[in-house]
């Protein structure tokens, strides 16, 4: 009789002990998410950073797109001749296509999201820009401004690499970077000589320089700042900069 009821209060216990548990209320559910806290700048105090990229070394021969293999690439330029100007200098030395930003000095501040899209589009049979910056989070709307078939092939390292076919004219193609990063290729698989290059950062303080080599920054915080630039056949370069408060810095870069 004991090992009968021994046997009894064992069973009893395993399936007391298999029985679903009671549902404890989930800490999340009484927890209230909180709101983003996004850094604002104090117009009061706030400084700019300005500056200008120069090329001081010998112009290269100019290098001639061959694009013999597609008529319709032909046709979009006219038979003109296509030239790849990697180093592109305006009359003074300014460095075209250098991408300038803040590379440290911001870590601890969460700007807000940016809201318009940043344009990528193919016309005549290259990307334009060649050089793009954009918003971690931002939207880049992809153009086929063309009359034939192109490829869109980012290739980076942080962030999901994609690859997606653009007929002529097809609807905008739109796509976001998760994460910073600098910088990302991009070509076209069709298309051997398109090249795009395009700068990921989590904040508003980044340029992409035109024929002058110059950039300009307003509203930025005073602080202690790493400026960084890069170019894609020059490399990078970096500086220190300090901002005072409702001050103006000047950050200028040189190649050669």
């Amino acid at each position: 009789m004991k090992r009968i009821l021994l046997c009894m209060a064992a069973a009893f216990t395993a399936a007391c002990s298999n029985a679903p548990k009671p549902v404890e209320p989930a800490k999340k559910a009484a927890e209230v998410t909180k709101p983003v806290e996004y850094f604002h700048v104090d117009a009061a105090t706030a400084g700019s950073i300005s500056g200008v990229i120069q090329f001081a070394g010998p112009k290269a021969a100019r290098k001639v797109i061959s694009m013999d293999a597609e008529a319709g690439c032909q046709q979009a330029n006219a038979g003109k001749p296509v030239y790849e100007d990697v180093v592109l200098t305006g009359k003074k030395g300014g460095l075209a296509n250098a991408f300038v930003y803040i590379q440290s000095g911001l870590e601890d501040k969460t700007f807000e999201p940016a809201q318009e899209a940043v344009v990528l589009d193919q016309q005549d049979c290259m990307f334009v820009p060649r050089v793009v910056g954009i918003r971690s989070g931002q939207t880049l709307d992809l153009k086929n401004g063309d009359s034939i078939a192109h490829n869109i092939h980012p290739m980076p390292k942080s962030n999901r690499e994609w690859n997606q076919e653009q007929p002529p004219h097809a609807p905008d193609v739109q796509h976001r970077f998760a994460r910073p990063e600098i910088m990302i290729p991009v070509k076209c698989n069709i298309h051997a000589w398109m090249h795009s290059y395009i700068g990921v950062v989590g904040h508003p303080y980044f340029a992409v320089t035109g024929s002058d080599g110059s950039f300009q920054w307003k509203n930025v915080p005073p602080g202690d700042y790493t400026l960084a630039v890069w170019h894609e056949t020059l490399g990078r370069q970096t500086q220190q900069v300090h901002v005072a408060a409702s001050a103006s810095a000047a950050v200028n870069f040189s190649y050669r």
